[in-house]
């Protein structure tokens, strides 16, 4: 299986979602493209695991702008068998549900999607009501998603190819039933 992973620039369980993209890359049948945002570079950096991830996966694609690295023509064309976004900021959420391409990762989603290959999107906010994340240093932040956030999550949901999933540990789940039909 070929997957692109892209991320997006937040730090909410950033730690479980590298750990989740070593045991994918790890498996023997997977080849990894990983695609990190500029605002994704940054916050990887500042969590302390953009080293980390040069490491595991070699070179890292980070964007320089919405069409470089080119990966948005071979995922239309289906030379991958799957996107994988996560995490999905708010803000990607909701130029990925009205249709704004203009960053990398916005632009691979909507290229995908005229193609038939599947997307599978990890919104950060997702849950109505308080949630607890954690900054860099381990400090506990409560947040709160708002209705708009809520709202165009709903309209990815409803989106032909897209599959919303609700922790990183789903992600592997999906991965490997997506495998299975390839």
């Amino acid at each position: 299986m070929k997957l692109v992973w892209a991320m997006t620039g937040s730090g909410d369980r950033i730690r479980e979602i590298v750990d989740t993209m070593k045991e994918v890359a790890s498996k023997p049948d997977v080849q990894m493209t990983v695609l990190a945002s500029k605002a994704a570079e940054q916050v990887l950096r500042w969590y302390r695991v953009w080293d980390d991830m040069q490491g595991a996966f070699g070179k890292l694609h980070v964007e320089s702008n919405a069409n470089t690295p080119f990966l948005a023509g071979p995922l239309q064309m289906g030379k991958y068998d799957l996107l994988v976004v996560a995490p999905l900021t708010s803000n990607s959420a909701a130029k990925m549900a009205v249709g704004i391409a203009d960053t990398l990762v916005t632009n691979c989603f909507a290229q995908t999607l005229k193609g038939s290959t599947p997307v599978l999107l990890y919104p950060v906010d997702q849950h109505p009501g308080k949630m607890t994340t954690f900054g860099p240093k381990g400090e506990r932040v409560e947040l709160r998603a708002r209705d708009i956030d809520l709202s165009n999550v709903d309209t990815l949901r409803t989106m032909r190819n897209v599959e919303i999933i609700t922790s990183p540990a789903e992600i592997i789940e999906r991965i490997e039933s997506h495998s299975s039909l390839s």
